[in-house]
């Protein structure tokens, strides 16, 4: 049985990455003997198999051939007859098209391991067009290796543009675009996966409430990078610095989406947009089928994220009621991932990149002077109902209003 090592296990072998899976060609072989060998088939649509002992996939090498739009429009064709050329010359990258040999030989007939050397990720045929999903593959690959200076080649990108003008995006389906979407949200460098679309023109079939706020302007004195599109990659890349949780950059990237809804004769104000933007939102959410911890973060993020900005400045009933509305006194908070969403937003503006945000200590330890808050006194007074939850909410924005007076204190004495 001829087997090699192929795609990704030899792509960041070369790059000295961490492999973290291994995938398999074998060449000259058929299911039955497959199965014979003790394989265990899990291929649907793809002859894919499971090895005996350590599990690791196995596929028959195989050719495809367009034979419909969208990305589930292939006939597959896997014969022993195939070559390993071939099979590789299906792929979309020619950083993924090479193979490796027990030995250590490598097999790179699209000079991909070149591309490695200068940073290129390049498409293998023409045959790349013929699936959609490959424009999300590429810009996720640009997220994951772009703080190594990997950019993607010019005729890569035109080719992807015909894709976008012939309609093949439009194929794109919600578990697809929401499964490559939070794969890229993991990767070190997520604001590249947008650019890379935006720049083919895919950023406006597949995030078109994204791709409007590129254009729209905001005050300079507070963004001088002024637009709102250019500050929300830039809040991206503040979050992947201050959160690997990708719930956390998702919500940063979207909290300004609101803005898009601005008329042009109001700009560079955008009054209300926080609320304007929750429909917006709640309407992306929806079409890409996001989990509802994503949605809810998202929608606390670009609800209050002027508020937290605010903070030092708030009232401690107004500031008390945003912490009740966040959830801050539950035990399974997410106070935490809020903060560093609305940290990364006042980050993500040229000049501004490594300024304090003295804000987030100051709503965490406020928060926590309210869930300190004995409530027993309140109970005690033989309150019943709503009227307990006003007591208690009246017991913590004291004790907020408290830590605000110490606060402003310690700040007197220290300046």
């Amino acid at each position: 049985m001829k087997t090699y090592l192929v795609g990704g296990a030899v792509r960041d072998r070369l790059l000295d990455f961490p492999v973290k899976e291994r995938d398999w060609l074998v060449v000259g072989e058929t299911a039955d003997s497959m199965l014979a060998a003790g394989f265990r088939p899990v291929g649907k649509d793809f002859p894919v198999f499971l090895h005996p002992i350590d599990h690791e996939e196995y596929a028959l090498a195989r050719t495809e051939r367009k034979t419909a739009p969208g990305y589930k429009g292939f006939a597959v064709h896997a014969s022993p007859d195939v070559t390993l050329e071939e099979d590789l010359l299906r792929r979309d990258l020619t950083v993924n098209a090479m193979a490796m040999t027990d030995d250590g030989e490598l097999i790179d007939p699209f000079h991909g391991r070149r591309d490695l050397e200068n940073r290129i990720l390049r498409h293998v045929s023409p045959a790349f067009s013929e699936d959609p999903v490959r424009i999300l593959r590429v810009a996720r690959f640009a997220a994951r290796y772009a703080h190594l200076g990997f950019t993607v080649a010019e005729e890569t990108l035109e080719l992807m543009r015909k894709m976008v003008v012939a309609g093949e995006a439009d194929f794109l389906v919600a578990e697809r675009v929401w499964a490559e979407l939070h794969k890229a949200l993991l990767e070190r460098t997520p604001a590249a996966f947008f650019q890379v679309l935006k720049d083919c023109g895919a950023l406006r079939v597949v995030f078109p409430e994204l791709d409007a706020l590129f254009g729209v302007p905001q005050p300079e004195k507070y963004h001088p990078e002024i637009d709102t599109g250019v500050h929300s990659l830039m809040v991206l890349e503040q979050a992947a610095r201050l959160s690997e949780k990708p719930e956390v950059r998702l919500a940063a990237l979207l909290h300004d989406l609101g803005k898009a809804l601005t008329p042009c004769q109001h700009w560079p104000s955008h009054h209300g947009h926080e609320q304007k933007g929750l429909p917006v939102l709640a309407k992306l959410c929806q079409r890409l089928r996001v989990p509802n911890h994503f949605k809810s973060l998202c929608a606390q993020v670009m609800q209050y994220h002027t508020h937290c900005h605010r903070a030092l400045e708030l009232r401690a009933d107004t500031l008390t009621d945003m912490l009740q509305t966040l959830g801050a006194f539950k035990p399974d908070s997410h106070l935490a991932e809020f903060l560093q969403a609305c940290e990364a937003d006042a980050r993500g503006r040229t000049g501004f990149e490594d300024r304090p945000y003295p804000q987030a200590d100051y709503i965490r330890s406020a928060a926590l002077a309210a869930t300190a808050v004995d409530t027993s006194a309140a109970l005690l007074k033989g309150l019943q109902g709503e009227q307990i939850g006003i007591a208690i909410r009246k017991l913590r924005a004291q004790a907020v209003n408290d830590y605000k007076q110490r606060y402003q204190q310690l700040t007197i004495e220290s300046a």
